[in-house]
């Protein structure tokens, strides 16, 4: 137990420190300080609030300047035009209030989920497939449109073509993202991307789904173990995911440890 309380330690210190602020900038068009938060500005009149920590002090000082906070970074993002702001929050910071003032202003907080974290040589395995199922990287436009509208219907969204075109231009821009997709019978059944993080030793495990009647048999799992692989080409030796309840008991299973939750509060504005 000492062990593994060692372990989830070291590895949340490593997400601190590697993945939060600069790495969370990269892409943005606009970035502006307001005491240890980063507003950032992204494409799409989107808005992103993130921070290393909150800074030291009792809870009342620090809910104070929450209180101050908060309304300011409203009116910033509004006077910059913003339309859709998210305030990413960790389960393991201390931002006493912080709660309670974003549903106050109009924030709605979506799922939270779980921070995993670990080695990407524990999910670089050789797996099997189930007859029929195959996995390969795409890049062509036919093919990544092809994946987010299995994505989408993964998830249960809209099918929108408006995840294709982003990803398509972070495919191009040469980010080191990567898409990866199985496929049975000629279609996709599911999908994720590799995005290796720069000057870290991460890289992230995202938008990874399956079609429901493709569950459960291990092919997500496989379709992880191509992507561990290819980080670990990379250079990359960790893994990090914000992972759903379907996910989470997967990348467990293969080694990952839940290090802290996050929960996104958006706003339209």
């Amino acid at each position: 137990m000492a062990d593994e309380v060692l372990e989830k330690a070291g590895l949340l210190a490593a997400y601190d420190d590697q993945l939060r602020t600069d790495s969370e900038a990269i892409g943005a068009s606009a970035r502006v300080r307001l005491g240890p938060l980063h507003l950032l500005e992204f494409p799409g009149e989107r808005g992103f609030v993130t921070y290393r920590d909150l800074g030291e002090g009792s809870d009342e000082e620090l809910r104070a300047r929450l209180v101050e906070w908060v309304p300011r970074v409203l009116a910033h993002f509004r006077e910059r035009g913003v339309r859709r702001l998210e305030w990413k929050t960790r389960g393991h910071d201390r931002a006493p209030g912080l709660h309670d003032l974003l549903l106050a202003h109009g924030f709605e907080p979506a799922e939270q989920e779980s921070v995993m974290v670990g080695e990407a040589r524990l999910l670089a395995l050789d797996l099997a497939l189930p007859d029929g199922v195959t996995l390969r990287r795409v890049h062509e436009e036919a093919d990544v449109r092809a994946a987010c509208r299995m994505l989408d219907e993964a998830f249960g969204d809209p099918v929108s073509e408006r995840t294709a075109e982003a990803l398509l231009l972070r495919l191009a821009s040469g980010d080191g993202t990567e898409l990866w997709v199985a496929e049975a019978d000629g279609a996709m059944v599911c999908a994720g991307r590799l995005e290796p993080v720069p000057n870290s030793d991460f890289a992230g495990l995202w938008g990874g789904a399956t079609l429901p009647p493709w569950r459960g048999r291990g092919i997500y799992r496989a379709l992880t173990a191509a992507r561990a692989h290819s980080a670990l080409a990379l250079g990359r030796t960790l893994l990090h995911s914000d992972s759903t309840e379907f996910s989470r008991p997967i990348l467990e299973r293969a080694g990952l440890v839940r290090v802290t939750t996050t929960t996104p509060y958006d706003i339209t504005l």
